[in-house]
């Protein structure tokens, strides 16, 4: 804040200007012209608002002057003649080679800088060095989001920090700070930079110390591997002030990427651990196989226990990886109130399933008598043809009926003519279900174009049905998110209901013409 600012001459006005801008770190220009508008303003008080006043200060003197400015138009409307002059008077009082759209000024009175004048431009050099500071801290660190910065505790607002960094200052809100860390007014602090905006009260700086790329930035810093390039970090998940993982890799295979991160003697990640107030870390090796990956996060050492992963199963249609662990490991992988396999999952970007393997060989169990059962009584065959069948692997009526004909051959057991009896009772039951599909939602009467639009099934027709959705239009005046709604569960993506929605919409655009054309 600009202090003891009082005009008493023209030569101060210039030993101000040098001042504010030594003082607060901007240029000498922008505080010429906050004085420039400053003297605008209070030429604008003592010769009315209406007025354009424009003020020059000699650089060298100090000396102020003031101008009423006017434009030159060719005739002068009513409610701009302070701002406005003819082209025929300007010709005339003025240069004789005026032109329209050039500007006449007039010289006026100075002013006389008293007690209230100058407290006027007290208040907007005030106003506009305040803009200046915002805009050089913007300028200083719009280049620097996803750095770590120093600075010291100012003061404490309600659990909040204002932090200084020498010639700006801004504020570490509460939920961003490490639970139960304390600082105290003149303490360093170092703090991630997350973003820098511009909003309506100014630049804003926003930190933050629970930010999970801060344990990479404090690793980059400690880790001179890292920083040179041959180490990389490839993820980082925490929960912070509790426990955090973090893979990484090397281009060199000369270099231990975990032992470089651990340092010797582990001076490395103790440095990083207490800097984020005893936050225990797992450094993890990163492949790019992604079972390999799984393993490699779920690993957490508790004691003298590691986790040791029995089996791995992907599921790409849910994005979902099942992690089966021996029984007494159970509780380690999962970790306390879940936090190891949902920060294995962040890592991985998966959702991670940990399974027992008593559980996983109960439901194996389950799952092959439910398929068994399915294929014995579907396709009418003997128990142990059914069980042959799900022990291959086999999930649906489907594969049965539309896999290449050698799948089924390289059974034990199966020979030719049983291949070909199994498919053709396999395509026989599934034309039966959807003609007793069909059969159903006729019933129900939704209309046959629905099954014309993109993504719809026989059994969605009847679900339809059963909702009271029965025309295109009922589809067209659904929003995808009242679909979701409404089918709770259905295999279909945002993507292909967004479109199945536009698809039956089309006849309404389709019909426009000819309505307007009857209008007509």
């Amino acid at each position: 804040m600009v202090t003891n600012f009082a005009i008493t001459g023209n030569t101060e006005i210039l030993q101000v200007a040098d001042a504010v801008a030594r003082e607060k770190g901007i240029p000498h220009e922008s505080v010429v012209a906050a004085l420039k508008e400053a003297m605008e303003t209070v030429g604008r008080k003592k010769y009315g608002h209406e007025q354009k006043i424009r003020a020059e200060i000699n650089e060298k003197t100090g000396e102020i002057l003031l101008f009423r400015d006017r434009t030159i138009v060719e005739t002068v409307s009513d409610e701009n003649l302070n701002l406005e002059i003819s082209l025929k008077d300007a010709q005339k009082l003025y240069k004789e080679d005026a032109e329209i759209g050039g500007v006449v000024s007039d010289p006026l009175p100075p002013i006389d800088f008293g007690r209230v004048t100058s407290q006027t431009v007290k208040q907007v050099v005030i106003q506009k060095v305040r803009e200046a500071e915002r805009e050089r801290q913007y300028i200083d660190f719009k280049d620097r989001i996803g750095e770590i910065i120093t600075g010291v505790v100012k003061r404490a607002e309600y659990g909040n920090l204002i932090i200084d960094f020498g010639k700006s200052e801004t504020m570490l809100t509460r939920d961003q700070m490490i639970p139960r860390e304390a600082f105290r007014v003149g303490d360093r602090i170092r703090a991630y930079i997350v973003d820098v905006r511009r909003e309506n009260k100014g630049p804003q700086i926003f930190l933050s110390r629970t930010h999970a790329h801060f344990l990479a930035q404090l690793f980059a810093q400690e880790v001179p591997e890292i920083y040179d390039g041959l180490v990389t970090i490839k993820g980082v998940a925490r929960d912070p002030g509790s426990r955090a993982k973090i893979a990484v890799t090397s281009s060199d295979s000369s270099i231990d990427p975990v032992g470089a991160c651990i340092g010797p003697r582990g001076s490395r990640v103790t440095a990083v651990y207490n800097e984020l107030q005893g936050e225990k870390i797992d450094i993890i090796q990163w492949s790019p196989d992604l079972a390999t990956y799984t393993v490699n996060a779920l690993t957490s050492k508790s004691k003298d226990a590691v986790v040791e992963v029995a089996k791995i199963i992907i599921d790409e249609d849910r994005n979902l990886i099942e992690a089966i662990v021996p029984d007494e490991q159970l509780s380690l992988a999962i970790g306390r109130r879940g936090q190891n396999v949902r920060l294995a999952s962040q890592m991985v970007g998966w959702n991670i399933d940990v399974i027992s393997e008593s559980d996983n060989s109960t439901r194996t169990i389950e799952e092959f008598n439910r398929l068994s059962a399915l294929f014995s009584q579907m396709l009418n065959v003997e128990d142990v043809i059914g069980q042959l069948l799900a022990s291959e692997g086999f999930k649906t009526i489907e594969e049965v009926a539309y896999v290449p004909l050698e799948d089924l051959l390289s059974i034990e057991g199966f020979d030719e003519e049983l291949v070909n009896e199994l498919r053709s009772r396999a395509v026989d039951y599934l034309e039966e279900k959807s003609r007793q599909t069909r059969e159903t939602w006729q019933k129900l009467g939704v209309a046959p174009e629905i099954l014309e639009l993109p993504h719809i099934t026989d059994e969605l027709m009847v679900q339809f049905g059963e909702k009271g959705i029965k025309t295109l239009d009922d589809v067209a005046d659904l929003a995808t998110d009242e679909f979701m709604e409404i089918f709770a569960g259905t295999t279909l993506s945002e993507a292909e209901i967004s479109e199945m929605i536009m698809k039956a919409r089309e006849h309404w655009f389709a019909d426009e013409p000819e309505q307007k054309a009857a209008e007509a």
